[in-house]
């Protein structure tokens, strides 16, 4: 039994790791040499009450805590990153913000769905020009009677392509900007003036979509915003507490799928007379990655207890994020180092972890903005 886990938390990941060996790890290279979006195993996963695990099985969730989503994140993304994405930007990003700010009947009406796997959500917040500066957004949501209209572009959008649903971030009111100004709405695929654009060529994730949403007189109902008008921006930073945690957990993944490739290389190679793995170069390469993905396992279980309490997770979560990006990059790194020349070629596991890993210390809060998250509550009430 790993540190802390309960018999059902084990059990839970022996099933995911079950699943991914069986469902996802045959058809890896495939999906990422043709960027194909896994739409089946995406299924599966519902069946399974993966796309709904945080959420209460009365709104077709499976009830489960932030521990276990963070075993299946890094069950998945042990295999591949790209479905590990998948899953957290559904559950944590698109479902999750509906859950914070989201009313009795619409969370009904859309949780059901997104829960249970029936849909498919994606989150926009990202735009061309407002990244890490989100003051600098530009979608705009006006109101006209009973309704809203929509008009702008996201970029960067986890699931935009297939997602059923969005939910989006607009200006409401300008002048207010994030102290106020942004409100949060729920657009439904088919909605007229919606739709999905340039579809991205990435680095690495290449099964997960990320895509462009873009909107032009776009109307919805005014039933569709989610939250109190201009608590957008406040209710996406809660969202973000655990989209950080889901992060670090699909860099966990990642990191030990990486450090699981290595160490089988390392015993099958030799050189010299004898299996790389006995020698001390190695040894302490394979030491210390070992010891730092722990040290950040032990980071990301702290956030998600504390988060399953009710307590208050920003700086938890952001260290988690931050400490697990950086070691799941410098181990991917090692990865490749120990595996040499093969460490390059697609017929090794290890250039695929090297690619896919970058995005851990970019996506939802650079590493620089972790910082700064960190430093300021680090600071307050001095």
């Amino acid at each position: 039994m790993t540190f802390g886990l309960t018999e059902e938390q084990e059990s839970l990941r022996r099933e995911i790791r079950a699943f991914a060996a069986r469902e996802i790890a045959p058809h890896v290279s495939e999906w990422d040499e043709r960027s194909e979006f896994p739409h089946d195993v995406v299924k599966k996963m519902g069946a399974m009450g993966l796309m709904g695990i945080i959420f209460p099985e009365e709104l077709g969730g499976s009830g489960m805590g932030y521990v276990e989503y963070v075993l299946a994140i890094e069950e998945l993304s042990r295999v591949d990153g790209s479905v590990g994405i998948i899953v957290a930007s559904h559950n944590s990003l698109c479902t999750n913000h509906l859950m914070l700010g989201g009313n009795d009947a619409q969370k009904k009406k859309w949780v059901t769905r997104l829960a249970s796997g029936e849909w498919l959500g994606s989150w926009g917040l990202t735009e061309p020009g407002s990244g890490s500066d989100a003051g600098g957004m530009r979608t705009t949501a006006v109101r006209r009677g009973d309704e809203w209209v929509i008009d702008g572009s996201k970029t960067f959008i986890t699931n935009g392509s297939y997602a059923d649903c969005a939910l989006v971030l607009a200006v409401t009111d300008k002048e207010k900007g994030t102290h106020g100004g942004i409100s949060a709405f729920l657009v439904e695929r088919g909605t007229k003036g919606f739709r999905s654009g340039k579809k991205e060529n990435k680095l690495g994730l290449r099964a997960s979509d990320t895509a462009e949403l873009i909107f032009e007189d776009c109307v919805v109902p005014a039933e569709n915003l989610v939250g109190k008008e201009g608590d957008g921006f406040k209710d996406a930073m809660r969202v973000l507490d655990g989209g950080r945690i889901s992060i670090a957990a699909l860099s966990l993944g990642i990191a030990r799928g990486a450090l699981d490739a290595a160490m089988k290389y390392a015993t099958q190679r030799r050189q010299f007379g004898k299996a790389i793995s006995e020698f001390q170069a190695i040894q302490f390469k394979l030491a210390t990655m070992a010891t730092e993905l722990d040290a950040a396992w032990l980071l990301t279980m702290r956030a998600a207890r504390m988060k399953d309490a009710g307590l208050k997770v920003t700086r938890e979560s952001a260290m988690a994020k931050l400490y697990a990006s950086e070691v799941a990059c410098r181990i991917c790194d090692e990865g490749v180092q120990i595996h040499g020349g093969y460490g390059f070629i697609k017929d090794y596991p290890a250039e695929k972890f090297y690619r896919d890993v970058k995005l851990c210390t970019i996506g939802e809060g650079t590493s620089e903005i972790q910082r700064i998250v960190i430093a300021r509550e680090l600071l307050k009430g001095m």
